[in-house]
């Protein structure tokens, strides 16, 4: 009979990779390096990623070699242990039966283990562009992190993690339409992100595809839609809003003082925003202003 598969073959020794296993450890303490069975294994319901992909070449590999990267996890309820990262490693492992995987023991926070899943997804490039931004806004929303934390926690400046967060704006059926049409470009989804409306996104992702267009053509596309009054009224199916009962904006005014201009922003929301919300759209106002002069 033989024996039950485990996760590293004779004369293997785990590897820890630089890029994170050592900085987390000098970081948080020691981790404990142990084998542990994955039935006893759970995954993180914070966890950035959606989709796993296709792993099969990392099944292949790992029914070769085992797993030379251990996984990260920290303990759990009812003895369990809770994954902090690796799951497509996890996943593989299960694939491939094995009975036991290679693991070092964390001893952290919820918001520290959402910090290392996308640290680790991040630094390897796993997570699409709306992962990201998935990622960052459950640590703002769930654990009030400003963008600023956000940014020095993954190793992002603020403003890549606001256009993170704003492609977000992007509604889940425009998302898949781009993922038909082969647009994961992180610019060129901003772009869209930026359009006027969900029908201009539409015409947008169209344009894009059949004429090709590149950033710059794209962004003047964009200007020219916003400019012919492609109506925000619509919700998409065609319905307009005022005969679906839908509010009004809500419109926030300020007047500089010794300015000669005005200040205004529209929420959809139709109700007062609350302060927070207002600051992260004064923010992105800016930083969209600030590269509107990069790019001159």
């Amino acid at each position: 009979m033989s024996s039950a598969k485990i996760g590293l073959p004779d004369k293997r020794r785990m590897r820890h990779d630089r890029h994170y296993v050592d900085e987390l450890a000098q970081r948080m303490g020691e981790g404990i390096g142990r084998m542990v069975r994955v039935t006893n294994i759970v995954s993180n319901q914070d966890q950035p990623r959606t989709s796993l992909g296709d792993f099969s070449d990392l099944v292949k590999s790992i029914e070769r070699h085992g797993i030379l990267e251990p996984l990260l996890v920290r303990k759990g309820e009812r003895g369990q242990y809770e994954l902090v990262s690796g799951e497509r490693r996890f996943h593989a492992a299960m694939q491939a039966e094995l009975t036991e995987v290679p693991c070092i023991e964390l001893d952290v926070s919820d918001q520290h283990a959402l910090e290392i899943a996308l640290i680790e997804n991040l630094q390897r490039q796993d997570l699409n562009a709306f992962e990201e931004g998935e990622g960052f806004r459950t640590l703002i929303e769930k654990y009030s992190y400003t963008h600023e934390e956000v940014g020095s926690a993954v190793g992002r400046s603020r403003v890549t993690v606001t256009e993170s967060l704003r492609l977000l704006k992007i509604p889940a059926d425009i998302r898949a339409e781009c993922r038909h049409a082969d647009i994961s470009a992180k610019g060129v989804l901003l772009e869209i992100a930026k359009a006027p409306s969900v029908p201009a996104m539409r015409i947008l992702i169209k344009a894009i595809v059949e004429e090709c267009l590149d950033r710059k053509d794209i962004r003047e596309r964009r200007a020219e839609l916003a400019n012919e009054g492609v109506s925000p009224a619509l919700d998409g199916t065609g319905n307009d809003s005022a005969k679906t009962g839908r509010r009004r904006p809500f419109v926030w005014k300020y007047q500089p003082k010794d300015r000669p201009f005005k200040v205004s922003l529209a929420f959809s929301t139709g109700t007062e925003p609350e302060a927070k919300d207002v600051i992260a759209a004064l923010e992105d106002l800016l930083d969209e202003l600030r590269l509107s002069l990069e790019n001159e």
